[in-house]
């Protein structure tokens, strides 16, 4: 779903939400119903109608990384079939930053050598018992030094953890979350 001021740029058919009286919850529990459709919430105050759909959450903060070798690869995870970045829970009383940077380290066995400046910024809402979570992630640019080897966190259901190239990155998007596509659009990746 977007939350935005104008219908936004796409191939995909859209369908737009009435935003007057519009109730996130209700939208949500229908969604099973709709398939697979982009939906579009257009308000003249986008950041407001935003607002008001993350009350209706709870939010849940996590931070991961967007980390590349000495070879210019970037560090994929295999995760629930599907390819990811590593990523993960923000702790409580901890630090975004130094929660991405841990999340990272644990789930593939390697040591950051330089966190970079924050990437982006992502959503996405899933239930968890019978509660709509809305899950805000926090992306930085990571690299390590070399090409480390990498060590999956099995007991996090990661299965594998790879290096990948950018010719790599084209097939790994094929079976991605849109998310991450997002993530890597923003370093020109995908």
């Amino acid at each position: 779903m977007f939350i935005t001021d104008r219908i936004p740029k796409q191939l995909e058919r859209i369908q737009q939400l009435d935003t007057q009286n519009f109730d996130f919850k209700t939208f949500y529990e229908n969604l099973v119903k709709g398939g697979k459709k982009n939906y579009v919430l257009i308000d003249k105050d986008p950041k407001t109608q935003f607002k008001a759909v993350k009350k209706q959450c709870i939010l849940i903060k996590a931070a991961g990384g967007l980390v590349e070798n000495n070879k210019g690869e970037v560090l994929f995870i295999f995760r629930n079939k599907k390819w990811d970045l590593p990523k993960g829970k923000v702790e409580k009383e901890e630090k975004v930053k130094i929660a991405a940077v841990r999340e990272v380290e644990e789930e593939c066995g390697v040591k950051i050598e330089k966190r970079k400046e924050l990437l982006c910024k992502t959503y996405h809402i899933y239930e968890m018992n019978g509660k709509v979570i809305l899950k805000r992630t926090s992306w930085y640019n990571m690299e390590v030094k070399g090409s480390p080897k990498l060590i999956p966190q099995k007991e996090e259901g990661i299965t594998s953890a790879s290096w990948v190239n950018e010719t790599g990155i084209k097939s790994k998007v094929k079976n991605t979350y849109p998310l991450i596509v997002e993530v890597l659009k923003k370093r020109g990746l995908a």
